[in-house]
């Protein structure tokens, strides 16, 4: 038996004994799309399979440098760090290629913090399209960076001037995918034996920057094949001396990173629920009211899509990633474009996450906005025919400047709650918080050669 062809928990105990394995490891994705795992004894992953197991719940009670908020209520000292439940998803088992004969098996948190789990956020809204007569497809976009040194060099000079696998602004180029095939290959490689396979690759504009487009699925197993991506495309470039990074914006010289999302629902019949011949650009009334939808609460859910200080860097006119809710057909310049085509093509992308992004998260906004203009039939604003940069958006779709802004609107957000729960939004609202005052708390280079002698 192959991890491919588990279904069910019979099947991942028949694969651990056929294997013989020893151990097996375990991971879930925490708040901020970081994979924390573990390495299970065989006992104990045969007895999890049907009990799950503890993980301490201080994974989701501090941030990506391990230092504990102080200001979240389900978890804390108060609370005493107790365990998270977690239960294992057996459809998730995947090869690790990169360590022979290992498997690596997914879970979800279950219990007194499942409002929390980003993966479990993401299936509720998945459920409710289903309820409401839909299946959600999605296909993630990534644009990030490569070092060809190492994460150790790149530390001792606190990640300043990385040395970038290959130099110059050669989008495309053929050259320079064929000169660094070792990453490339390996990469690709690495996608197949695991599973989430990558439809297409190839050089960015800009030293390093490369693009890989996933290929699309079914929402949830789509948003596990992106979170897998970006772990284990890092694995792979630290075991080769080398680094990704998927910050929304490493540089003010270059674009920011993206993580675009492509997006249809079907029928339960297959139809294409997005696609109407006799519309104008096969625009059917339910894609109408999806991105009517997405405009709606895009400054509402901003921060679920741009959810570090950083990621508003990226989020500048000029370069290549949006400030304000407009919407256009087949338009790079803005938040939303429509991609006409036949039944099985017609899709939405959204073009607000950053690279930064949680995949589980960034998808389960999309969808639940879109979802919400679908309910209340919300009719969008007129398409951006031009160059959505420069235009002056109307107030009410004009996006946050701040990550604290961001913020607030989550929290005051009624439709964040009705989609996404109560615990999620004031949790995860102030773990954006905890983010925004760790920043300014810290004195930047900018600030010490603007101010230090002049002023």
């Amino acid at each position: 038996m192959e991890p491919l062809q588990v279904k069910s928990v019979e099947d991942l105990r028949a694969l651990v004994e056929q294997r013989n394995l020893r151990q097996i490891k375990v991971g879930l994705f925490d708040l901020d799309g970081v994979m924390a795992g573990k390495y299970l004894s065989r006992d104990k992953f045969l007895s999890a399979l049907d009990h799950g197991f503890g993980f301490c719940d201080v994974v989701f009670g501090w941030d990506v440098s391990d230092k504990l908020y102080d200001n979240t209520r389900l978890t804390g000292w108060g609370k005493g760090y107790g365990d998270a439940q977690i239960r294992l998803i057996p459809e998730s088992c995947r090869e690790l290629p990169l360590e022979d004969n290992m498997i690596l098996v997914q879970g979800e948190v279950v219990g007194r913090l499942e409002s929390l789990c980003p993966r479990g956020v993401l299936r509720r809204v998945v459920d409710r399209a289903r309820a409401m007569g839909f299946e959600a497809f999605s296909g993630f976009e990534y644009e990030f960076l490569v070092t060809d040194e190492s994460n150790e060099a790149l530390q001792a000079r606190s990640y300043r001037q990385p040395k970038p696998l290959g130099t110059g602004a050669f989008g495309y180029s053929v050259l320079r995918n064929s000169v660094n095939t070792e990453f490339y290959r390996g990469l690709l490689d690495l996608c197949d034996a695991m599973r989430m396979p990558i439809e297409g690759f190839h050089e960015e504009t800009g030293p390093g920057a490369l693009e890989a487009a996933l290929c699309y699925d079914k929402a949830l197993p789509a948003a596990d094949n992106a979170a897998l991506f970006k772990t284990f495309s890092k694995v792979l470039a630290e075991k080769q001396g080398r680094m990704v990074s998927y910050m929304a914006k490493w540089s003010e010289d270059h674009s920011g990173q993206g993580g675009h999302i492509h997006i249809s629902l079907k029928h339960p019949d297959g139809s294409a629920a997005f696609h109407d011949p006799a519309e104008p650009h096969g625009i059917s009334r339910t894609l109408r009211h999806f991105v009517g939808g997405l405009q709606t609460l895009m400054p509402q859910f901003m921060c679920l899509a741009a959810p570090t200080v950083n990621s508003f860097r990226r989020l500048v006119p000029g370069f290549w990633a949006p400030t304000s809710a407009l919407w256009g057909i087949d338009n790079r310049t803005v938040a939303i474009r429509t991609i006409p085509g036949s039944a099985k093509s017609q899709r939405v992308e959204f073009r607000l996450p950053g690279a930064d992004a949680n995949p589980y998260l960034a998808l389960a906004f999309a969808l639940a906005a879109g979802l919400y203009g679908i309910e209340h039939a919300i009719e969008p604003e007129a398409p951006v025919e031009a160059n959505g940069y420069l235009l002056d958006a109307p107030s009410h779709l004009k996006l946050h400047r701040t990550l604290w802004d961001a913020a607030q609107a989550l929290k005051v957000s009624e439709a964040a709650r009705d989609w996404f729960g109560d615990d999620f939004v004031e949790h995860f609202a102030a773990t954006r918080e905890w983010e925004e005052r760790e920043f300014q708390r810290h004195v930047t280079d900018w600030e010490l050669q603007r101010y230090f002698e002049i002023i």
